[in-house]
């Protein structure tokens, strides 16, 4: 972390700043632990960890084209909730962002996105 931070101040600013972009999350091993999780606590509504990394990439390519027209405080209120109690998501990111009416929820995809969302098992 240390020598990251000193390669960027040594060779300048990133191209795009880094509040310009969206999170890096690692929602690969999330998701596999929420996968094992879910099944051995028997949930009905378990899935399967490569359905929860597409509905975490499709969230994140949805955030990637809005992330921009964000307010910076809408942002980190979303961002902190997002990655609240360790479990870092996407979806959480954009779910959140919709609700403060930043993304238009009619943009996303029929099926709603699970993901690692801490909200993935709620009944609709």
């Amino acid at each position: 972390m240390k020598a990251a931070l000193l390669a960027l101040l040594l060779l300048g600013q990133p191209a795009i700043p880094i509040s310009d972009r969206v999170p890096i999350f690692n929602v690969e091993a999330l998701c596999r632990d929420v996968s094992a999780d879910d099944k051995a606590s028997g949930l009905a509504l378990a899935q399967d960890a490569s359905e929860c990394m597409r509905d975490e990439t499709i969230a994140q390519q949805q955030l990637s084209s809005t992330w921009p027209t964000v307010p910076n405080p809408a942002r980190d209120s979303c961002e902190g909730e997002a990655a609240a109690a360790g479990i870092q998501s996407y979806v959480d990111l954009l779910t959140c962002l919709q609700m403060a009416g930043w993304v238009n929820p009619a943009a996303t995809p029929a099926t709603p996105l699970r993901g690692a969302s801490k909200r993935r098992n709620a009944k609709n």
